[in-house]
């Protein structure tokens, strides 16, 4: 991309804080477009198809009502034994969750897709995670201090949550938090987008 001309406009579709807050830290200028899609699993869907569907539905969605610009949508599902682990929702069914994961390694899936409404990129980055053996107690005082009950798994690896874990392994360090910026960068250099040469930045 030349310094004269014009990057397309950048739209992340999503209703996400923690992604609007990673993908600030490419400082590309962007706006924030919630997708209205479907998200209910179809019947024999696979954990890492659902993540990568829902993924690149997203980005078509809101890439439909805004002709040229660039679309990121994300998606994350964690899976323990190949199956899916959903939000708690409330401190019981965290309890009942992080029980279940001491001493396992849970797979989060990571999924991402960019579209201009022409081409796509799409990409499964996916995290592994070993709980350590958690007691009750501190099982309970994790989740009193945090409350992460709209968290897949029961534990928010980016804050007091990477103390449960015993592992993690992953190409892409943010992909955990839910949007992989590694990915996400090489996807945007092939759309004419490149951080390191915003807007305003020297050529």
């Amino acid at each position: 991309m030349s310094a004269a001309s014009t990057p397309p406009a950048l739209i992340l579709a999503s209703s996400s804080r923690y992604r609007r807050e990673l993908l600030a830290r490419l400082r590309l200028p962007f706006s924030a477009v919630s997708p209205d899609i479907d998200e209910t699993p179809r019947p024999g869907e696979a954990p890492a198809d659902l993540a990568l569907r829902l993924s690149v539905e997203k980005a078509q969605a809101v890439a439909a009502g805004h002709p040229g610009a660039v679309v990121i949508g994300s998606d994350q599902v964690a899976t323990v034994d190949g199956q899916p682990l959903g939000k708690p929702g409330n401190f019981e069914r965290a309890v009942e969750q992080l029980s279940r994961l001491s001493g396992r390694e849970v797979q989060f899936h990571s999924a991402l897709a960019v579209t201009d409404g022409v081409r796509l990129e799409r990409a499964d980055i996916v995290t592994y995670c070993r709980f350590r053996h958690l007691t009750r107690a501190a099982i309970e005082a994790y989740l009193h201090a945090e409350q992460p009950y709209d968290t897949a798994g029961s534990a928010k690896a980016e804050s007091l949550g990477i103390a449960l874990m015993e592992n993690m392994r992953s190409d892409d360090p943010t992909a955990i938090i839910g949007l992989p910026l590694i990915a996400l960068t090489g996807m945007l250099l092939s759309f004419d987008l490149d951080p390191l040469q915003r807007p305003g930045a020297p050529a």
